[in-house]
C-alpha cells in the first residue's frame, strides 16, 4: 500500500465536492452543503485563494482530505493554520491515513513559521477525540466557538 499526499489542483474540484457531501454525510449534515464546483474552483484556485486542500490516495484511490487556512494568533504575533477539515474514506479508515493528512499540516505550519494548528471536532465523534487525543492535540475547553451565518451576518454587515 502506497500512500501519497498531495496539494489539490484545479482538476481536482469535483473530487473535493464528493469528498466534502462524503464528509456532510459521516457528520449528519448532508442538507448544509450548499458548495458547488464552481464556488469550490472560485474559492480554491481564483485570485484570492479561501483555503489550501491536500489529497490522500492510497495507490490511485482517493482516500481523503484536508482543508485548511492560516490564520493568527495576535498571543504568538506569527500565524497558524486552522484545519477546517479532515476526512478519510470509511474503506481507509484505521490505515494511518488521519495521521498522515496530519503530519503533512504540521509540516506545513512549521516550514511557514506558524505557530499552532487548531480545529474543531463534534461532540459526538468519538474516533475522532480519540486519534486527536493519541497525537497530543488537547481539547480547550475553556473557549466556546461562535458563528455568524445568513440573516445574521447579513443584519450585521448592514449595521441592524
Amino acid at each position: 500500500m502506497t500512500v501519497r499526499i498531495v496539494p489539490a489542483t484545479e482538476g481536482d474540484v469535483p473530487l473535493i465536492l464528493r469528498l466534502i457531501r462524503a464528509l456532510a454525510e459521516y457528520e449528519k449534515l448532508a442538507a448544509a452543503v450548499t458548495a458547488t464546483e464552481d464556488t469550490l474552483h472560485r474559492s480554491l484556485f481564483g485570485p484570492q485563494k479561501a483555503a489550501e486542500v491536500v489529497l490522500a490516495y492510497v495507490d490511485d484511490e482517493p482516500a481523503g482530505f484536508a482543508v485548511f487556512f492560516e490564520n493568527f494568533s495576535t498571543f504568538l504575533g506569527v500565524p497558524g493554520l486552522y484545519l477546517e477539515d479532515l476526512f478519510v474514506v470509511p474503506k481507509w479508515r484505521r490505515h494511518g491515513i488521519g495521521r498522515r493528512l496530519l503530519v503533512h499540516l504540521a509540516r506545513t505550519a512549521v516550514e511557514r513559521g506558524c505557530g499552532r494548528v487548531e480545529w474543531t471536532v463534534l461532540d459526538w465523534n468519538e474516533p475522532a477525540i480519540t486519534f486527536y487525543r493519541s497525537i497530543g492535540a488537547r481539547a480547550m475547553d475553556d473557549w466556546t466557538i461562535y458563528r455568524l451565518t445568513g440573516a445574521s451576518l447579513d443584519a450585521l454587515a448592514t449595521g441592524d
